[in-house]
């Protein structure tokens, strides 16, 4: 398994409306590209300051790759609009690649 994390910093009072774009967009993202799907976390801290992590998984590192290198992207036009409207700032590329090597989180836990 290949994961790949992101970062972006939201406008205040736009989180709802990027968590579900993001959301509408990792399904997508799955569909098309072939991703396992993702992840959204914020860090703790101050508001002006926190940012999304998304931490996206997939197959393996070519997978990941294929998508990345076809500019992978929300399809469906309100969805990208919707993202890009809420997001103050982000990262220009992935914040971290890495290989899983070893894997205990619960599959059970995982789904909820």
């Amino acid at each position: 398994m290949f994961v790949a994390a992101y970062w972006w910093k939201v406008h205040p009072g736009k989180e709802d409306q990027f968590r579900a774009a993001w959301r509408r967009g990792t399904e997508l993202i799955r569909a098309k590209y072939g991703s396992l799907g993702s992840r959204l976390h914020r860090e703790v801290g101050p508001a002006e300051t926190a940012r999304f992590i998304g931490i996206a998984e997939w197959p393996d590192h070519a997978t990941w790759k294929a998508a990345y290198d076809a500019k992978m992207a929300y399809d469906e036009p309100a969805t990208r609009a919707a993202f890009l409207d809420a997001i103050a700032e982000a990262g220009d590329a992935p914040l971290l690649l890495l290989e899983v090597t070893d894997d205990l989180t619960d599959p059970a836990v995982k789904d909820q």
